[in-house]
């Protein structure tokens, strides 16, 4: 048995109050699955994890998991593959953690490998334990139920999760933290006052960093940015974008979003904007998808008009012409611009026939 105590003050207890179990016979128990859509390889063969348990007295134990008899609330151990069966009460630690990372699904040769959603899942967990210290770590979303509180802390950069569970009474209170994409909403935009707004300052806004664009947008985490400035070199001068495209990390449509952002063109969430159907009728429908430009807003002589990269602004001489006014460009999700152009093809908004081929044009959306 192996006994450390990090982060919390040894107790000088070597020992713990394992009663040995009669029998290896155990009742199915299927360990929660990540909360969210990501293909992983599920453990296959007999049921033994490699386990870590943090208990109360202080120490770490180092062994493998049989089973967890939440009824009893009990966990099921032994120290080594020779060692006999153990018991222990969920009152006697305060977290379990399976050492065996979730590898996402094997993949064709050549294929990018699958990353974890970690942006809109990935954050900040703090459990005030019973003893009122606090335990603080970051979790790829949660499961929670009657047993306790179960977490799956990210590890080689949104490749692999751990597995965490923190019974019931190990905890008197739980803090979550925002998401990189909950924290990116105050900087999208709802709103065509605020926007306007932020139209009359945009002559005036600093050019930002890159990574501080990319985190405005929600698109990374803090942590894979400094995993990747932390694998910079001069031997392979890479930029921070292009290592984020990369590592599978961003996307290439993505990194043209932030470096609009980065030269302060404004972010708008057409999700929760109200596009100006009068805006919309300023450009055909053929138009409108072709350039990947929207009218949403009409500001006296000015046509808003919203693009997923800052590459499609060089071809908005081109819309100003067939509007007669003048092309006010705003920066939006790649993803919802698909949704809105393919809602405005189906109301027809231009009150016109529209053809099959335009709407075949969103298909190549990219």
């Amino acid at each position: 048995m192996q006994i450390r105590s990090p982060n919390r003050q040894p107790s000088g207890d070597t020992t713990l109050d394992f009663p040995p179990l009669l029998d290896g016979n155990y009742s199915p128990w299927q360990w929660p699955e990540p909360p969210f859509a990501w293909r992983f390889e599920r453990p296959t063969g007999e049921r033994v994890e490699p386990c870590r348990i943090d208990t109360r007295s202080g120490g770490v134990v180092d062994g493998e998991m049989l089973a967890i008899d939440a009824d009893a609330a009990r966990i099921h151990v032994r120290m080594s593959a020779a060692g006999s069966p153990l018991s222990l009460p969920f009152s006697q630690f305060y977290r379990l953690t399976l050492t065996t990372p979730l590898q996402p699904i094997a993949r064709a040769p050549g294929a990018p490998v699958e990353r974890l959603p970690a942006a809109a899942q990935e954050r900040e967990v703090c459990a005030v334990l019973a003893d009122g210290t606090e335990l603080v770590t970051r979790s790829a979303g949660h499961v929670e139920d009657g047993w306790g509180l179960f977490l799956f802390p990210p590890v080689d950069v949104d490749r692999s999760l751990l597995r965490q569970f923190l019974p019931r009474g190990a905890w008197r209170e739980l803090r979550f933290g925002p998401s990189a994409e909950e924290i990116a909403m105050k900087h999208w935009i709802a709103d065509p006052g605020v926007l306007l707004d932020a139209l009359d300052r945009q002559m005036s806004a600093p050019v930002l960093p890159l990574g501080e664009a990319l985190l405005h947008l929600g698109l990374v985490t803090p942590q894979q940015i400094d995993a990747m400035l932390a694998r910079q070199s001069p031997e392979r001068p890479l930029g921070l974008g292009e290592m984020l495209v990369g590592a599978g990390l961003l996307s290439r449509g993505d990194l043209q979003t932030a470096f609009g952002h980065k030269m302060g063109c404004p972010l708008v969430d057409l999700m929760r904007f109200p596009i100006d159907p009068a805006a919309a009728r300023r450009l055909s429908l053929r138009t409108v998808v072709m350039q990947r430009a929207l009218p949403i807003m009409v500001d006296g002589q000015r046509l808003v008009v919203a693009v997923d990269r800052l590459s499609r602004v060089a071809n908005l001489s081109t819309l100003q012409a067939l509007a007669g006014m003048t092309i006010v460009p705003v920066m939006v999700r790649k993803a919802q611009l698909r949704v809105a152009l393919t809602a405005l093809v189906q109301q027809d908004v231009w009150s016109q026939a529209v053809p099959a081929q335009v709407a075949g044009m969103l298909d190549t959306l990219n």
